[in-house]
């Protein structure tokens, strides 16, 4: 059997290997993200070193890096799917390293937080929504779906931006436009957790006896945007008030977390449906800390258009 040296010897001399090899080599070079690899690192390499990194330059020329040649998670182009590339030098040679990409940083938070609280889950068609299918929607909604689009628009991370109220009557699409903004934000690698306000509540309570409570709180306090569908949908209680919502609130307001809402009542609507417990109680002062909390988070948008659940 020939010896592999002896073949790679006689491919070394042959003319149309040696073409083939330099176009290939100087293709790789000339990769824009090896090139600027090179360059920052030229104070540590050694053309030796590179010309003996040729292979793995050219691996990390084809693939794909911070997701920018794939379409989707599922259609990653890469070896290990949801891992993109970065180049390193160890022990004299280049090499690649290889961490989760942006995309699978998300999808992983976000698999976190629903193994963790239930209530997460909401239709398939507010997780789907665009901007694009809110745009085909009716004509009254632009004025939300524009200052939706806006706030995604000039989104950046800790400048204590407001987030939306978004409220309206019912089938308007407020949870709709909720899933838009979600979706909008994952764009920008920003993770977000839906949570449909009165199943939230109802597994919170219980979770007192299996002592998951705690951690399912910090899990939504300190979510990157934390979005409330249907506040108001839920029977308000003292308990749900003032230890789980106002310490959740009170939170997110002192990190400048996002925090959005939708919900059938306005401002007004809501702290008066905050302020009286299932029991009939009135607690007008801790109801108004609450909706100032909520004001501090949010700016109010009116959604309008037609019930299309009818």
């Amino acid at each position: 059997m020939e010896r592999i040296n002896d073949t790679l010897k006689k491919l070394a001399g042959n003319q149309d290997f040696k073409t083939r090899y330099e176009k290939q080599r100087a293709e790789t070079l000339n990769d824009p993200d090896v090139h600027a690899f090179l360059t920052a690192h030229k104070d540590e390499l050694s053309a030796d070193m590179v010309e003996r990194s040729l292979i793995k330059l050219y691996e990390y020329s084809k693939l794909s890096k911070e997701c920018n040649r794939c379409p989707s998670l599922d259609s990653c182009i890469n070896f290990m799917q949801g891992y993109h590339p970065e180049l390193v030098i160890e022990r004299g040679l280049i090499d690649i390293k290889y961490d989760k990409c942006p995309r699978k940083q998300i999808h992983d938070e976000k698999r976190k937080n629903e193994k963790l609280i239930q209530s997460l889950y909401v239709p398939k068609d507010i997780l789907n929504a665009t901007f694009d299918t809110v745009y085909n929607d009716d004509g009254k909604r632009m004025e939300a779906v524009n200052k939706a689009l806006s706030y995604c628009m000039n989104f950046k991370k800790g400048d204590g931006q407001k987030a939306l109220y978004l409220y309206g009557q019912f089938g308007v699409g407020k949870s709709y436009l909720l899933g838009a903004i979600a979706n909008e934000l994952a764009l920008k690698q920003v993770p977000s957790m839906i949570v449909y306000v009165p199943e939230l509540f109802r597994e919170l309570k219980s979770s007192i006896s299996d002592s998951t409570l705690n951690d399912k709180l910090e899990a939504i306090r300190s979510s990157s945007v934390l979005m409330f569908d249907d506040m108001g949908a839920e029977t308000m209680s003292s308990w749900t008030r003032d230890e789980i919502l106002s310490p959740i609130l009170q939170y997110r307001m002192l990190e400048k977390l996002p925090t959005f809402f939708t919900s059938n009542f306005d401002y007004k609507g809501l702290e008066h449906h905050l302020t009286y417990s299932q029991r009939g109680e009135e607690e007008r002062m801790k109801a108004r800390r609450v909706m100032e909390r909520i004001k501090y988070l949010t700016d109010p948008v009116l959604v309008e258009g037609p019930n299309r659940r009818v």
